[in-house]
C-alpha cells in the first residue's frame, strides 16, 4: 500500500483546493502569533496554531482512510477545529493581539475554508 496508492493519496489531497487554503491559514497564522506578548506563547497563541495545524492535517488524514464514511469524519473534525480558531481569532482581536487586517486576512481565509469544508460533509460524493 505504500508504493503506489501512498503517491497517488499523497497528490490527491494537496491538489484539494480546501488543504491548499487551510495549508495557507495555518502558516498566516504561525505568522500573526509570532507577535503575541511572550506570555501568551503557551496560552492563545500555542491553541490558535494547534487548531489551525489541525485543519489540513485532518484534510489529509482523511484521504488515506479507506472511505467516503471516514474522509467525511475527518472532514467534519477538520470543521470543528475551524470553530475552534474562529473563537480564538475573535478573543485576539478582543485583546488586540491582532490588528484587523491581520484579523480579516486570516478570517476571510478561515470562511473560505469552512464552506468547503460544509460543502464536501453534505455533498454526496466529494
Amino acid at each position: 500500500m505504500l508504493s503506489g496508492g501512498y503517491t497517488k493519496q499523497v497528490a490527491s489531497y494537496k491538489k484539494l483546493i480546501v488543504w491548499q487554503r487551510a495549508k495557507t491559514l495555518a502558516l498566516r497564522i504561525y505568522t500573526h502569533t509570532e507577535s503575541f506578548p511572550r506570555h501568551e506563547l503557551f496560552g492563545l497563541a500555542s491553541q490558535m496554531r494547534r487548531a489551525a495545524v489541525s485543519i489540513p492535517s485532518n484534510i489529509a488524514e482523511g484521504s488515506y482512510r479507506g472511505g467516503e464514511k471516514e474522509f467525511k469524519q475527518f472532514l467534519r473534525i477538520a470543521y470543528g477545529s475551524g470553530a475552534e480558531l474562529e473563537t480564538q481569532l475573535e478573543i485576539a482581536r478582543g485583546l488586540s493581539f491582532l490588528d484587523e487586517v491581520q484579523y480579516e486576512e486570516c478570517q476571510e481565509l478561515l470562511t473560505e475554508v469552512m464552506k468547503i469544508l460544509n460543502a464536501l460533509v453534505i455533498s454526496p460524493k466529494h
